[in-house]
């Protein structure tokens, strides 16, 4: 074995994946399975013997995440790169992931070819992150959600900041102008304002906050 080869650590606690990530590392010169773990407290317990260079870890674990870990592991290596993978290609665990040091995250099932894509990406660049996880996070930016209102008022306040007028809104969401009226009346009162403008600026202010609060 070469003495670069870069050492893959994997927790995941579906057993049936083993025989699976083994076959994946088997005879490859690059990287190098350190071991194949089920819990982060197993991989923690065996770090004395011998530090991995990159963890591919299952984010939605028992007892401590694979999100929660980052931590855990961070303390034994600040060098170490982990990737975060899941069945889930929700924003929501996306995000926590990365505010918690994750390098990566991947979508499960992974292939040889889209898991050794992501390493050799994490390698280069310091970060590995798919198609499908990038549209995930950068539609989270694009689309404006505000807890206080409905999906339909959402959708509104969407175009109306976007420039749209009340008839043109009503002909996107295929719906009449006095529906359009109805709504925007909504919001104004939930956001205490008598305008247009006075809706736009407020809103502005809300999305500020909450980008910040993210």
């Amino acid at each position: 074995m070469k003495t670069n080869t870069v050492k893959i650590a994997i927790i995941d606690n579906d057993e049936a994946l083993d025989p699976i990530y083994r076959l994946y590392f088997n005879d490859d010169v690059t990287y190098e399975l350190h071991g194949i773990y089920k819990s982060v407290h197993e991989l923690l317990s065996n770090f004395g013997r011998s530090i991995p260079d990159v963890i591919l870890c299952e984010a939605q674990l028992n007892g401590i995440t694979g999100i929660d870990g980052l931590e855990y592991f961070y303390k034994k290596n600040e060098d170490l790169k982990v990737l975060m993978m899941s069945k889930k290609n929700d924003f929501k665990l996306i995000k926590e992931a990365f505010k918690k040091g994750a390098c990566g995250y991947l979508i499960k099932p992974l292939t040889k070819e889209r898991l050794f894509h992501a390493l050799d990406a994490l390698g280069q660049h310091g970060v590995a992150l798919e198609l499908d996880v990038a549209k995930k996070i950068i539609s989270s930016f694009q689309t404006k959600s505000f807890d206080s209102f409905s999906r339909k008022e959402n959708q509104i306040i969407e175009l109306l900041t976007q420039g749209f007028t009340y008839k043109m809104i009503a002909d996107r969401l295929c719906v009449t102008p006095s529906a359009v009226n109805f709504h925007i009346q909504n919001i104004y009162v939930k956001l205490n304002v008598n305008s247009k403008s006075e809706a736009l600026q407020k809103l502005k202010e809300m999305e500020i906050r909450q980008l910040n609060a993210a």
